[in-house]
């Protein structure tokens, strides 16, 4: 088996057995919590046949091992149960809700990354400048606020004084009632229109991690010795530069997973503020009507977010530098 299978064979029996583990570490922590797991799911001052109906239901009357490999038998089948404060599958709840997190963060991480890459590339390349010391100050310091801050201000100035965006939510009120189709609204230029400022808070608020890690490593880099060769044979400028970026960039995709998972937790502030409807505000929504089915598959969906972005970048990287998987 060459080192490159091996080394995807590896990465993904360890993907899957944290996928398990996350799924059992849900399943406990929820048993562990104070009180009666019955009465938390129930209404406030839920009547003792109410309870009795909810344990039968939900199979709370087994013992913790046959309520274990059900939980694991119904999640394999995609059977995420019930909610019961909204009566639907928690997959029906969440999936519009998922998706709508994930056209937010994942093209704003994206097109940050992109932009810290080219900024830090830039600010490390002009080492000693008045660029580099100061430079991406600006952009250290808007960073520095919290990103309900940050959403706030831009719906003051773009949407307040300028009254060029919308305030909040992902549509006007009854426009998505004239499609037939879920996935028509998110094509339109009402749309679009709704998505600039929270897009633009996420890049506000993480665009100072990729551009410090990336001017660090730009430093680094151009002190080594392959990058002096290349100085030597007299390799045009633009081309050094694209070298030296390729090979400082390497911290930056291992970050990068870590700040998507920064930045769905930072959402729930941002989702708030501009009111979209995303996984975010479903967390807080859950926890606040005591919808554990929905808060268990939430924190699922989360880990599973990292657990296998890390999986991909391990993937990217094993390509990139070959060293990898062949330490592997």
């Amino acid at each position: 088996m060459s080192s490159m299978k091996r080394f995807v064979a590896v990465r993904t029996v360890q993907t899957i057995f944290m996928l398990w583990l996350v799924l059992t570490a849900i399943f406990i922590m929820f048993r562990l919590m104070p009180g009666d797991f019955t009465q938390q799911m129930a209404a406030a001052g839920a009547s003792e046949e109410v309870l009795a109906t909810i344990r039968e239901k939900w199979g709370l009357n087994d013992p913790l091992y046959v309520q274990y490999f059900d939980y694991m038998k119904n999640f394999v089948q995609l059977d995420m149960g019930e909610s019961p404060v909204y009566r639907i599958g928690v997959w029906e709840f969440t999936k519009g809700r998922i998706f709508n997190t994930f056209i937010l963060v994942a093209p704003a991480m994206t097109f940050t990354y992109l932009l810290g890459a080219l900024t830090g590339t830039i600010a490390g390349s002009k080492r000693g400048s008045l660029l580099e010391k100061v430079g991406i100050v600006p952009i250290i310091g808007v960073g520095s606020f919290p990103a309900f801050f940050i959403s706030i201000v831009l719906i003051v100035v773009f949407a307040g004084w300028l009254n060029i965006f919308p305030t909040s939510g992902m549509h006007s009120p009854g426009f998505t009632r004239q499609f037939e189709t879920w996935w028509r609204p998110y094509l339109t230029a009402d749309f679009g229109w709704h998505y600039i400022l929270p897009f633009a808070a996420v890049v506000c608020r993480y665009l100072f991690i990729p551009s410090l890690i990336m001017r660090t490593s730009v430093v680094e880099v151009m002190d080594q010795d392959y990058t002096q060769y290349h100085r030597l044979t007299g390799l045009p400028k633009g081309k050094q530069l694209r070298h030296i970026a390729k090979h400082a960039s390497l911290p930056l995709i291992t970050i990068y997973p870590v700040s998507m998972a920064r930045a769905l937790g930072g959402l729930v502030l941002v989702e708030t503020v501009f009111n979209w409807p995303g996984i975010g505000w479903t967390l807080v929504e859950a926890v606040l009507g005591r919808d554990y089915p929905v808060v268990q598959f939430v924190f699922f969906v989360v880990a599973a977010f990292v657990i296998i972005s890390n999986f991909i970048v391990d993937l990217i990287y094993g390509v990139i530098d070959p060293r990898i998987r062949i330490d592997e």
